[in-house]
């Protein structure tokens, strides 16, 4: 028994569909990952502390702007990464709870986010913490031993990723993925999103390389990266390691938790910096 030509006609358009879906996937996934917002939400001046505007160059000639907030009689320094969209004038309410705790805070906009100059890419975003990293440690003068890595969302796989490259005093991953390909997988479970993926942000398979302390937070009502996910990278990081569950939002965890973040928060970092 032969198919009608009409089920062969929808057939083939399903697969024409399926295959448009697939390389549009492919073509424009930095659209699905970036989110830069270029313009600011409040000047430094404006931000109620004490906030010197920076601009540092990248190894690949990009100018990215940042924000320093010192802490009076600091303890140290936390160099703060964020997520994939807004910018860092989105993240005040985490840089005056840094100040609160006693620490002094570094926060970098990618390239293409805020004033920052060029277009965001995985290698990109690698680079642009490597001068962040660079400015603290020979602009600054601060000793590795008192700078602590804090990534949010897909700040904590930019952030992993210096980790292996440097030697921080500890590592905080706050509301992270293992990877952007296990995240899509997910989220599109009817597309090979594996096998289309040119942006990976493998944070956990740089966790075993990690041999600095760890520190996970994830809310459990995160619905945007499922605390699984970091039930995962805290089951792959090396010793020393604490996981800090919350509750709250994707995006206000670290907030509506209050204390349980703040306390848990500074006796990780009291822990590990250099006294």
């Amino acid at each position: 028994m032969s198919i009608p030509s009409s089920i062969w006609s929808i057939l083939l358009g399903v697969v024409a569909v399926y295959v448009l879906l697939a390389l549009l996937m492919f073509l424009l996934q930095g659209c699905l990952v970036y989110f830069p917002m270029c313009e600011m939400a409040i000047q430094p001046d404006q931000t109620g502390m004490d906030c010197e505007d920076v601009y540092i160059d990248t190894s690949d000639g990009v100018k990215i702007n940042g924000w320093w907030v010192p802490a009076e009689g600091a303890k140290g320094t936390i160099c703060m990464f964020h997520g994939n969209a807004g910018n860092i004038s989105h993240r005040l309410e985490s840089l005056a709870i840094f100040r609160r705790l006693g620490y002094n805070s570094f926060i970098i906009d990618y390239r293409g986010y805020g004033r920052s100059q060029g277009r965001p890419s995985e290698k990109g975003t690698y680079r642009d913490a490597e001068a962040a990293w660079k400015y603290l440690t020979e602009t600054r003068k601060i000793d590795p031993g008192r700078i602590v890595l804090l990534g949010r969302s897909m700040g904590g796989a930019v952030a992993a990723w210096l980790a292996v490259e440097k030697s921080p005093a500890g590592l905080v991953l706050e509301s992270a993925f293992t990877s952007v390909p296990d995240r899509g997988q997910e989220m599109y479970p009817f597309l090979p999103v594996r096998l289309l993926a040119r942006i990976r942000y493998d944070t956990l398979s740089r966790m075993k390389s990690v041999r600095c302390p760890v520190l996970v937070v994830h809310s459990r009502d995160d619905r945007l990266i499922p605390i699984g996910h970091g039930r995962k990278l805290f089951a792959a990081a090396n010793g020393p390691k604490r996981f800090l569950e919350l509750t709250g939002g994707h995006n206000d965890g670290f907030w509506t938790s209050g204390a349980v973040y703040t306390d848990g928060l500074r006796e990780f970092l009291d822990s590990v910096v250099a006294k």
